[in-house]
């Protein structure tokens, strides 16, 4: 049977296991089908790039299918007819891979990484960003002014 990949966008205001039963709907639909899954994986609450009927963000779930063309067309349409839904893509591939997809091996990789570095110069110890008064030469201008004025130096009319 050929091999597809689907990934699944369903709506922000519904919870991970909602979006779960999404997942679990489309399944069921294959497996009605004669088809499997053979990889599924939740890569969680993500931005769009664009706005999809009034929704910044959404669930993204990938499922690894073994069926046949019939039962994916079925899975698809099914997905259409779901109200949490925003959008789906299936793509036909040669293999699946078992290892992780690169939006999760990414994710860990985030996560094992935790000292980023010196901070960047411009910067304050809270990590603010320094004002338009607060350059170098600024800060320089009003210590020569404060020493003026401290040994009584008189100010130009």
């Amino acid at each position: 049977m050929p091999l597809y990949e689907t990934v699944v966008i369903a709506r922000s205001e519904i919870t991970q296991a909602q979006a779960d039963a999404v997942a679990d709907a489309a399944t069921a639909a294959l497996e009605a089908g004669q088809g499997s899954v053979k990889k599924r994986e939740y890569w969680g609450l993500r931005s769009l790039a664009y706005r999809i009927k009034k929704n910044r963000k959404g669930h993204y779930i990938l499922l690894g299918l073994d069926a046949p063309s019939a039962a994916v067309q079925e899975m698809e349409r099914q997905l259409t007819l779901n109200e949490d839904v925003l959008r789906f893509l299936t793509v036909r591939v040669e293999e699946i891979s078992e290892e992780p997809s690169a939006i999760l091996s990414r994710k860990s990789e985030e996560r094992e990484r935790s000292f980023r570095g010196p901070k960047p110069a411009g910067r304050f110890e809270s990590g603010r960003k320094r004002g338009f008064d607060e350059r170098e030469e600024f800060r320089a201008r009003d210590e020569y002014r404060a020493d003026r004025d401290e040994y009584g130096a008189e100010e130009e009319v």
